[in-house]
């Protein structure tokens, strides 16, 4: 082979033992524990699940909404508390939904009336595959619709008593405006995707249009935003 390229010598040569790389490749995705309620497990991983947590499964092939960020997992346990206080009431808007996973969990809290997007036209049947592969735990049921789209779909018209959006802070600041026109006097908005070196900034563009911060919370450099949205005077 090397005879094909001119001037190119061999220097070493190394043999591996035949793998399954299929096997290898799982080796580094075990199930995740997040929050108290939620255990997210891949779809190879048959584990029973902790006694009191509601399993997630996901494809950890997906690029996004695994459950293995931390963003994700920040949101999650944000819902988790919000459900606690009942305030998970529909309808429930999930902006940058990727998988759908967030959309999902609010679900398994007890929420109703859950719509998901995303602009991303691979997160259509991202999310169908989402469902597909937690049928088990949905006996039937269709915890959400969802759609490829903008904040200014018709479909995504409101008013909502609660907003997820977990993406990047500049994506967020430019949604901020439509953000309050759609969210109910009253509601809630969970928002991450935000290192935590611009916590300052994003507190201010959240108040800057009209969502007052009540917690922020931290996984490494990331954090996620529990904030509501004032009531008019």
């Amino acid at each position: 082979m090397l005879g094909r390229f001119p001037g190119v010598r061999l220097v070493r040569s190394e043999s591996f033992a035949d793998e399954d790389w299929v096997v290898k490749s799982r080796e580094g995705f075990g199930p995740i524990l997040v929050g108290h309620s939620f255990y997210i497990r891949p779809l190879w991983d048959e584990t029973p699940v902790t006694e009191g947590r509601r399993a997630v499964v996901v494809n950890p092939g997906l690029a996004f909404g695994t459950g293995g960020h931390e963003t994700t997992r920040l949101c999650m346990e944000l819902l988790e508390e919000l459900a606690e206080g009942g305030k998970l009431q529909a309808p429930i808007l999930d902006i940058g939904a990727g998988t759908g996973i967030l959309a999902l969990s609010a679900w398994l809290l007890g929420a109703r009336g859950i719509t998901a997007f995303d602009i991303d036209p691979d997160c259509g049947p991202a999310m169908d595959d989402f469902l597909e592969l937690n049928a088990r735990a949905l006996m039937g049921e269709r915890p959400f619709e969802h759609f490829v789209g903008t904040l200014e779909d018709p479909r995504a018209a409101g008013p909502y008593q609660g907003l997820l959006a977990n993406i990047l802070l500049g994506t967020i600041q430019e949604l901020l405006p439509r953000m309050a026109e759609i969210a109910a006097p009253g509601a809630w908005l969970v928002a991450s995707g935000i290192l935590a070196e611009r916590q300052d900034e994003a507190l201010v563009s959240l108040a800057i249009h009209g969502f007052k911060p009540l917690k922020v919370v931290q996984e490494g450099v990331w954090i996620a935003l529990l904030a509501e949205r004032e009531r008019q005077a």
